[in-house]
């Protein structure tokens, strides 16, 4: 592939001019616009991917006409950007673009066998309990998943082979937070609860810990598994240590909603939160001092905070009113990007087990997946532009 023709080919990448996945929770297609950091997914994802193309029988026959006669670099394109997903989804090792005139036609498109390569496993159904789902939570081996419900019900599942290990009672209310600690579960509830549970031990083994006044809506533990932290939406934050039954830290320089949490895994001791509509700011704390650090005010609601394992960076997902997505540098509290494409707030978000990506979910029903962290730089990378993930920052 000469270079002229690779940078063209990433130009057209970076400036979403080829065609781009959307991932939708929905059974019918969503139609959405992705960011300037939007990614396939990788192989071993557990999701339906629509690739969408444009239709050229919508085209006018003048439109017809000019495509036409860009047929040769429009068609070399189509498999360009083929073999790129071939890279990323099947890790095919694809170096170098064919000639779609010379070469077989197999690679001039993607197969329709590729809208299968991804599959959506349903786990669970609560609707036939007249229940729902409003939280869940993989343990740190990936082999459990814990369910939160409407109904305030905490369900243990077995996720390789689709059972329920158990379920839970305990909380009046919906469960909208979760977090694991080793064997340990923590759920916060619209009941103003926290339950610990151990979840090798009878359920009646539990601590109950009250101190938020309103919804629990945000829990993280620590990296060394020491402290808990739980957000409310009585815009309180608390640290909770393994052993006492109240909070050993308050802070309450949040206006709204604290849905937002995450533990530093570079500083010890380091805690973020971000507030909702009311307050719209990111703040840093020294829970081992119990000092306020820096805080910024991010224009929107925070909705959640992921830090990045490979630098001192994090991510931040926001709703009303702009539901975008940042990448921030610790301590300057820099923007590293802005990443756009949910029209609506953006209430979930995940991190990839190697750190380097992210997905977000939103009102808008669709599923996103952004490369937003970077490994070290003593990661080999491969130099083809086919590569996807190389260049984009």
């Amino acid at each position: 592939m000469d270079q002229e023709y690779e940078r063209r080919l990433l130009r057209q990448i970076n400036h979403q001019n080829l065609p781009t996945e959307c991932v939708s929770v929905t059974c019918s297609p969503v139609s959405v616009k992705s960011g300037d950091r939007f990614i396939p997914t990788r192989a071993g994802s557990n999701w339906s991917i629509n690739f969408h193309y444009a239709n050229e029988n919508c085209r006018s026959p003048n439109q017809n006409h000019k495509a036409k006669d860009a047929s040769s670099d429009s068609s070399k394109d189509a498999v360009a950007y083929a073999a790129l997903l071939r890279n990323e989804l099947l890790g095919a090792g694809i170096e170098t673009v064919p000639d779609p005139h010379t070469d077989d036609r197999r690679h001039a498109v993607l197969s329709q066998d590729s809208h299968s390569l991804f599959r959506v496993t349903r786990l669970c159904d609560l609707s036939v309990d007249g229940d729902s789902v409003t939280s869940v939570c993989w343990n740190e081996r990936g082999s459990l998943v814990a369910v939160g419900t409407h109904k305030g019900y905490v369900q243990i599942w077995d996720a390789a082979g689709g059972r329920k290990l158990t379920s839970l009672e305990g909380h009046s209310a919906r469960v909208g937070a979760l977090a694991w600690n080793g064997e340990q579960l923590s759920s916060g509830s619209r009941d103003r609860v926290i339950l610990q549970r151990d979840i090798r031990t009878p359920p009646s083994a539990e601590r109950r810990l009250q101190g938020h006044r309103q919804e629990v809506c945000g829990l993280k533990w620590s990296p060394d598994h020491q402290h808990l932290a739980s957000g409310g939406n009585d815009n309180k934050l608390l640290v909770w240590n393994s052993s006492s039954l109240l909070p050993v830290q308050q802070y309450s320089d949040h206006l709204a909603a604290v849905k937002a949490i995450a533990w530093s895994p570079h500083q010890h001791g380091l805690l973020a939160s971000g507030g909702g509509t009311a307050d719209r700011c990111l703040r840093f704390w020294n829970t081992l001092t119990g000092q306020a650090l820096q805080s910024t005010d991010t224009g929107s609601q925070v909705c959640n905070l992921a830090w990045s394992k490979h630098a001192n960076e994090l991510v931040s997902t926001h709703g009303y009113s702009q539901n975008q997505i940042l990448v921030w540098k610790y301590p300057s509290l820099t923007q590293v990007a802005k990443l756009t494409g949910h029209s609506y707030r953006v209430l979930y978000l995940a991190v990839s087990p190697d750190g380097e990506a992210i997905v977000t979910g939103a009102g808008d029903e669709t599923l996103r997946f952004w490369n937003v962290f970077s490994k070290t730089r003593c990661t080999k990378e491969s130099k083809s532009v086919l590569n996807l993930f190389t260049r984009i920052r």
